[in-house]
């Protein structure tokens, strides 16, 4: 019980700039309630933006362990100098496009997507889909997610990091800058390019899915040429 009111206490302080001190103080005495609710809190978020930089998605849980590694190793000489929150995804970006550097470098010949890869695009999708849907829906929002996913590895960097900071993990403008250590001209720039790439991906898809009659009428033409019957 102490141990989850601590974790409470912790997720409460952590969205607050000048509240974070007290975090960050339990994090610098090695508390292990502090670094629990640091993992639970951050790991699936980063797991889903390193995923999205690496070209090879089985490589994205090794590196999301070892940002971890990382901030505990680090976390001693953290300052606050930005946000704590900023200050994790700036090494997981760090790491990640670092992993993708050797990767490009070193395995340029192994460019493939076994079905592990393929289990993890499907469970993003599945993430995103509603289960309350009818499976029409769900099929249809699963398959857009999966078109999506797809045409975003295809954004060169660095316009697919800020359209995923941005529109996916919802970073503000400001944040992004920090994390990217550029300015904010910049960072809209990029934006605006990542868009406009993603949106020239996806218009082939979107013109060929606004041709085709929805599944849902579809199934109600059905419906109602067997009630005619």
């Amino acid at each position: 019980m102490q141990v989850g009111t601590a974790v409470g206490n912790l997720a409460g302080v952590i969205g607050v700039r000048p509240e974070e001190a007290a975090v960050v103080e339990q994090l610098k005495a090695g508390s292990e309630e502090a670094f629990a609710w640091l993992i639970s809190r951050y790991q699936q978020p980063l797991y889903s933006l390193i995923y999205r930089i690496l070209p090879n998605p089985s490589d994205a849980a090794d590196i999301t362990q070892e940002v971890f590694v990382k901030v505990f190793r680090g976390i001693a000489h953290f300052h606050g100098k930005a946000s704590l929150r900023t200050w994790i995804y700036r090494i997981a970006l760090h790491e990640a496009l670092n992993q993708r550097r050797w990767w490009t470098r070193h395995e340029r010949q192994q460019v493939t997507i076994d079905a592990g890869g393929e289990d993890h695009h499907a469970s993003s999708a599945e993430n995103i889909a509603d289960t309350h849907e009818s499976p029409f829906e769900a099929f249809a929002h699963a398959e857009i997610a999966a078109r999506v996913e797809a045409a975003l590895r295809e954004v060169p960097e660095p316009f697919r990091t800020v359209v995923v900071l941005r529109d996916i993990e919802g970073f503000g403008y400001e944040e992004i800058a920090e994390i990217l250590n550029a300015n904010l001209g910049t960072v809209k720039s990029r934006l605006m390019r990542g868009r406009a790439h993603l949106k020239s991906l996806l218009a082939p898809y979107m013109e060929a899915a606004n041709r085709r009659p929805s599944r849902r009428s579809s199934v109600s033409q059905a419906c109602s040429a067997e009630e005619a019957i």
